[in-house]
């Protein structure tokens, strides 16, 4: 089942049982990849749609840490209730571990001794993570293995 189909089935669903914050996410997200797919004019790959996904998710949290900043705690929770749906349609999260071992690899392969290449490392983990993983927490984990 492709992603559009799979977020169709859902709205279907959330229309059923009432679910008003899951119904406008649901289409929020599909709306998010119908656009893209205009723009880039073609159907979008499983690589793309994790693409606009990681965007989504990105953008909830940047308002999230805005919200809780500003003291606004009824916007924040409609935040974290946006962004547990779209994570429902994320791959499956990396632990650290995982990110850590892949950190390690990339480091060997790239040869990288200092944080002045760090550019390097990076480029080398983000295609293997893509989706998996937060990009701030790659970030962290190549700062340590590189100092």
């Amino acid at each position: 089942m492709s992603l559009l189909e799979r977020l169709n089935s859902d709205i279907k669903q959330a229309m059923k049982n009432k679910e008003k914050d899951k119904l406008t996410t649901i289409r929020m997200i599909k709306s998010s990849i119908q656009n893209e797919a205009i723009k880039l004019g073609h159907e979008l790959s499983e690589d793309e749609e994790v693409t606009v996904l990681s965007r989504e998710v990105k953008q909830r949290k940047d308002s999230l840490h805005e919200f809780e900043k500003a003291g606004r705690e009824d916007l924040a929770e409609k935040i974290r209730t946006e962004l547990q749906y779209v994570e429902l349609y994320m791959p499956e999260q990396l632990s650290e571990e995982e990110v850590t071992e892949i950190v390690k690899q990339a480091i060997s392969e790239t040869g990288a001794s200092s944080k002045a290449e760090m550019g390097k490392v990076m480029s080398a983990v983000m295609p293997k993570v893509k989706g998996k993983a937060d990009g701030s927490l790659v970030n962290k984990l190549v700062q340590q293995h590189l100092s």
